[in-house]
């Protein structure tokens, strides 16, 4: 759902700023970099995360497991927000003519790949997060 969301937004947002007279925004290589560094920070807690606790069989501090699970939570509401807008201003940039179109569609699309990356690693992190079973913990 918030993808579409974002997708709508991101879609929307050329045609309008065109309407009203104003600048289109663009997107820039800094907010594809800060998503990029977000989703590689997600993706290395996730590995910790997963390692510690299903690989050594070692146990988080409860606050620890439940912080972790709700930036993973959020994260992947959020990527999937950003996701959709950023290919959203993806698919309003296609087949506009001009010297600037170029290098939207490519920063557009890298943003959106990397809010792919940021859902992807939150949804790792999530399930690094989840308790072993009864069994598996009588084992260790």
């Amino acid at each position: 759902m918030a993808a579409c969301l974002g997708l709508l937004g991101g879609w929307s947002l050329r045609p309008l700023a065109l309407y009203a007279d104003h600048t289109v925004p663009r997107v820039g290589w800094l907010q594809v970099g800060v998503i990029a560094f977000v989703a590689v920070i997600l993706a290395g807690t996730a590995w910790i995360t997963w390692r510690e606790l299903q690989v050594n069989r070692q146990w988080l501090e409860a606050h620890r497991a439940v912080n972790r699970l709700m930036w993973a939570k959020s994260c992947v509401l959020v990527g999937a927000l950003l996701a959709g807008g950023y290919a959203g201003a993806f698919v309003s940039w296609l087949g506009v003519a001009g010297e600037a179109t170029t290098g939207n569609l490519v920063r557009s699309g890298c943003a959106a790949l990397a809010s792919v990356g940021v859902v992807a690693a939150a949804i790792w992190l999530e399930r690094a997060c989840r308790v072993r079973d009864d069994e598996d913990a009588d084992l260790a």
